[in-house]
């Protein structure tokens, strides 16, 4: 049997230190995960976890020691940075418990969720969906995937963004409002999570627009750098 168009090319992410890859399937994103970034989008409390997603051709793959290319999106003015740790699943499972999850993350990586914050804002106002401020092409630039094995799992480390050597964004993974773990109990009640699935975790604050030229670095402890130019 023959396909009627070509098919799509597979997405894969380069596993560090090897010529392997991870194959992606899904990529869910967690909003509001930590404290003051909450508070900057000017919400406050412990609320319940919420979830969207990318697509996984939107990914902009960064092999190590590469420094990629965004190109800046149409139809905004106001394109913002988010820096995140990136859990990627190597078990499925339904009804995950927090105490049994990090059982299913194969590896760790470092992303950023780019955001369109005009579009963003508007569909916010208008009730509507974000996917024209979140989802779109070449939103979500991603490093290497370093094995859990090598890097245990993140429950604390600093977590940061530079945007021409100024720093913009700096925390420590310890003040998630939901961790990793329980990130994962939350969302697998709502989706069977799947080998190749992705978790961008959340951003600190400090989430501000970036524009043509500007160079972008992000750090996770034990990760190393990701590395954008905004084209």
């Amino acid at each position: 049997m023959s396909h009627v168009v070509a098919a799509p090319a597979p997405v894969e992410i380069p596993v560090a230190g090897t010529q392997q890859t991870f194959p992606v399937r899904r990529v869910y994103c967690v909003g509001r995960n930590y404290v003051e970034h909450a508070k900057e989008m000017g919400f406050t409390g412990r609320e319940p976890p919420f979830f969207f997603m990318k697509p996984a051709d939107a990914l902009v793959v960064v092999p190590e020691g590469s420094t990629g290319v965004m190109p800046y999106p149409a139809r905004t003015s106001d394109l913002h940075h988010e820096i995140e740790l990136v859990a990627a699943i190597g078990k499925g499972g339904r009804n995950i418990a927090a105490a049994d999850a990090h059982a299913h993350v194969w590896g760790y990586a470092i992303g950023l969720d780019m955001t369109r914050r005009d579009l963003q804002g508007e569909a916010k106002k208008q009730g509507r969906p974000w996917e024209v401020g979140k989802a779109f092409d070449h939103s979500g630039p991603i490093g290497p995937i370093h094995p859990a094995s090598a890097t245990g799992h993140y429950e604390k480390g600093a977590i940061s963004l530079e945007v021409n050597g100024a720093t913009r964004q700096s925390s420590d993974i310890s003040l998630l409002i939901w961790s990793v773990a329980e990130t994962i109990e939350h969302l697998s009640s709502l989706f069977e999570l799947m080998p190749g699935d992705l978790i961008f975790t959340g951003t600190p604050e400090g989430v501000a627009a970036v524009g043509r030229g500007d160079l972008l670095v992000g750090k996770v402890a034990g990760l190393g750098e990701l590395r954008v130019k905004i084209d």
